[in-house]
C-alpha cells in the first residue's frame, strides 16, 4: 500500500513541477506605470489681480475748473550795505599814507628816512645794543638802544666830549614802531591827522625807528630836546665835532624846507665817518646828499 501511494505521488509532483516551470518562463513582469505629470503636485502660481480701469470724474455742472493765474515776477530786494567797521572804543582808526613812499635799504646806514619815506611795516633792527653812555633815561629802557655801529661811535664821541670838558647824557634813542604808532595815534586823537603830521612823525618816517638816531642834552638835562638847547655849550661842541665820529645834525638850521623839520640842534644821526664828513664840509642835507626832492616840493 506504501509502495503503491509512493509511485502515485511521484508522476503528480513532477507535473507539478513542469507545470510551474511553464508558466514562470513563458510570464513576463507587469512593467511600472510611468509617473504622469499629473500624479506630481506642482505649485500652483497665484493669480493676478486684474487691474480695474480708474474711474473717470467728470466735474459735476456747479464745479467749473480753476483757471491758473500766471506768476507775478518777484522784485528783487534790494542789496543791504553794511556800514564800516568801527574800532573798538577808545581805539583810533587805522590810518594809511599812500602818498609816502617805502625805502629798500632799511638797514643801510645811509638810509634816507624822512616825510616822504618811511620804513617798512613793523621794520625793527636786528643789531641793538645799549651803549655805555650816560642816560637821562631809565638803566634798560629800550630807547636808550642803538645800532651796534652806531653805539660804538657814540661812545667815542661822548668819551671825546668829557675830555674836552662837556658832559653830555643822551636822551632817547631807539623807539619801535609800536611806540611810534601809539605816540602819533595820541596827537591825532587830540588834534586831528593833519595837524598832527606838521609836529610828529608818521609811523615808519621817524629816524628814531632807524636805531640811528639820537637825541643829546647836557647831563643836567636842562633844555632837553627843546629850542634852548641850541645856546648851551654842549650844542656848540656838537656842531663843531659830530662829524668827526659818522654824525651830523640831522636837521640844521635854515633847512626846514629841504628836511621838513625845524632846527634841531640836539638831533644827532649816524651816518658813517664818510659821508658825515662830505655834508659837513659842504653844509648840506641828507636830503640833498642822497637827491632827494626837498620835503617841501609837491611829487607828481
Amino acid at each position: 500500500m506504501r509502495s503503491f501511494r509512493h509511485r502515485l505521488l511521484h508522476p503528480l509532483v513532477l507535473v507539478t513541477a513542469m507545470t510551474f516551470v511553464l508558466s514562470g518562463c513563458n510570464s513576463t513582469a507587469a512593467p511600472l506605470e510611468p509617473q504622469t505629470p499629473s500624479s506630481v503636485e506642482t505649485p500652483t502660481p497665484p493669480k493676478k489681480e486684474e487691474a480695474k480701469p480708474k474711474e473717470e470724474t467728470t466735474p459735476s455742472p456747479a464745479e467749473t475748473p480753476k483757471q491758473e493765474q500766471p506768476e507775478q515776477p518777484q522784485k528783487a530786494k534790494p542789496t543791504e550795505t553794511k556800514p564800516a567797521e568801527k574800532p573798538p572804543a577808545g581805539q583810533p582808526p587805522e590810518l594809511s599814507f599812500p602818498d609816502i613812499e617805502v625805502v629798500g635799504e632799511p638797514e643801510s646806514v645811509a638810509v634816507l628816512v624822512n616825510k616822504q619815506r618811511k620804513l617798512p611795516e613793523n621794520y625793527q633792527p636786528n643789531d641793538l645794543v645799549f651803549p655805555n653812555v650816560p642816560y637821562l633815561l631809565p638803566e634798560k629802557s629800550e630807547k636808550r638802544k642803538m645800532r651796534k655801529e652806531a653805539a660804538g661811535a657814540l661812545e667815542q664821541l661822548f668819551a671825546a666830549a668829557q675830555a674836552d670838558g662837556v658832559q653830555l647824557a643822551g636822551v632817547s634813542a631807539y623807539r619801535s614802531h609800536a611806540y611810534q604808532k601809539a605816540l602819533f595815534n595820541r596827537y591825532v586823537k587830540k588834534d586831528g591827522v593833519e595837524k598832527a603830521r606838521t609836529y610828529s612823525a608818521v609811523p615808519g618816517t621817524s629816524e628814531h625807528e632807524t636805531g640811528l638816531a639820537i637825541d643829546v642834552s647836557g647831563k643836567d638835562g636842562k633844555c632837553a630836546a627843546t629850542s634852548c638847547f641850541a645856546g648851551t655849550k654842549e650844542a656848540k661842541w656838537l656842531d663843531e665835532n659830530v662829524e668827526k665820529f659818522g654824525f651830523i645834525i640831522r636837521y640844521p638850521e635854515g633847512k626846514d624846507s629841504i628836511t621838513g623839520y625845524i632846527y634841531e640842534p640836539w638831533h644827532l644821526r649816524y651816518v658813517g665817518a664818510e659821508i658825515a664828513q662830505e655834508i659837513g664840509e659842504k653844509g648840506i642835507t641828507l636830503e640833498e646828499y642822497s637827491g632827494a626832492v626837498p620835503v617841501s616840493t609837491p611829487t607828481n
